[in-house]
């Protein structure tokens, strides 16, 4: 089903000072707008910190009760905030959280790509798509899609204008589909059970987890990569545009209630080879990111942040950063996390209650800041 929606601004309060009720001095201050230089944004239980990524000072604290989770919106301004309700809109560099939310039953996956951002309902199956250019005054024109069945999902639209969008329900999640511009079906592929996560690689390559390996997107075919072991699980992957590789997590261990796995996949999308890198150490679904250049880096368990070089699929450096941690039972409960933005990677210390600027070629700290309460999840602009 395809629907197109446009929302209406609401009207909200701005508090603006009358000229005559005061002099220049006091107008500048009530109307002056906050600009966070390279917005950082990290969840702690019961609200959200925004912070200037150069010298890691928090900037507001924004009470915000629940179990929130953070995704950039893709314009390089805003952040989404998933909460119980939907998706919620925070301008990072404003540092000002807003009263726009885009509705959905059970909010989950948010992806950006080609200049559009794609939302996931698992509760709905409802995809809601948008540019994210027009945030910032109320909610923008958006573009829905409704799957057969409500899933934990995930959607991304191509720069042609195509949506590959998982296919399941509550029991099962087989695959994907694609859709053209007109949401006709051109491609599918069921050989992906438990299909979850996406990345996005060079070329306008997609690819997607799978239970037993990866499906691959590319050039209007999908192709399936097994994986080596019979269950061989990628749940997690981080793409970068400029690289034809794909770095994934990897479990072998359907019926662990917490598998702790210490080997990653490497996966060559031109040549459909997946490759497993023992890192040596443990680690979490927050723990994988890409560098500038289009490096792996992971951040063990071991408090190590591991660079891999993606052609050779080897662990090339290991900067230690934070003390060595376990991680928790509970997905939701905080443990360390990064995220890289230019040369920079940030990690996240719960137990320290910490955030490091570390660069990426060296190692180095860059800086570093303590946070009155435990960073879970962090993102930024």
């Amino acid at each position: 089903m395809r629907t197109r929606t446009l929302w209406t601004p609401a009207l909200l309060s701005t508090g603006l000072v009358l000229a005559a009720c005061g002099g220049p001095a006091e107008e500048a201050a009530e109307t002056d707008p906050v600009e966070v230089n390279d917005a950082l944004v990290a969840t702690y239980d019961g609200g959200i910190y925004v912070l200037d990524g150069e010298t890691l000072e928090v900037v507001e604290d924004i009470p915000l009760e629940g179990f929130n989770r953070l995704n950039p919106a893709g314009d390089g301004r805003h952040v989404l905030v998933t909460t119980p309700t939907g998706f919620r809109v925070l301008d990072a560099t404003g540092a000002a959280l807003s009263d726009d939310e885009f509705p959905a039953a059970e909010a989950g996956h948010v992806v950006n790509h080609a200049g559009a951002t794609v939302l996931f309902a698992d509760g709905s199956g409802e995809v809601t798509i948008f540019d994210p250019q027009d945030l910032g005054d109320g909610l923008p024109e958006t573009e829905t899609f409704t799957t057969e069945h409500p899933h934990h999902g995930v959607a991304v639209e191509l720069a042609n204008g195509e949506l590959l969008v998982t296919l399941g329900d509550e029991e099962f999640r087989p695959g994907v589909q694609v859709l053209d511009a007109d949401r006709n079906e051109i491609a599918r592929s069921e050989e992906c059970p438990g299909v979850h996560g996406e990345s996005a690689a060079a070329d306008e390559t997609i690819v997607v987890g799978c239970e037993n390996g990866v499906l691959v997107y590319r050039d209007g075919a999908l192709t399936k990569i097994d994986s080596p072991d019979e269950y061989g699980r990628i749940g997690n992957s981080r793409g970068h545009e400029d690289s034809t590789f794909v770095l994934g997590d990897y479990k072998v261990d359907p019926e662990a209630e917490l598998e702790r796995p210490e080997r990653v996949s490497v996966i060559d999308t031109v040549t459909g080879e997946l490759t497993l890198v023992d890192v040596g150490t443990s680690y979490s679904f927050r723990s994988l990111a890409r560098g500038p250049e289009g490096e792996g880096l992971l951040l063990g368990t071991d408090g190590a942040l591991h660079v891999i070089d993606m052609e050779q699929a080897a662990v090339t450096a290991s900067y230690p950063v934070v003390d060595a941690w376990e991680e928790p039972l509970e997905w939701q409960e905080a443990r360390p996390a990064v995220f890289v933005r230019g040369d920079t990677t940030y990690v996240s210390d719960p137990v320290a209650q910490k955030i490091y600027a570390v660069d990426v070629a060296t190692g180095e700290i860059t800086a570093e800041t303590e946070l009155a309460g435990a960073p879970n999840e962090m993102t930024g602009v």
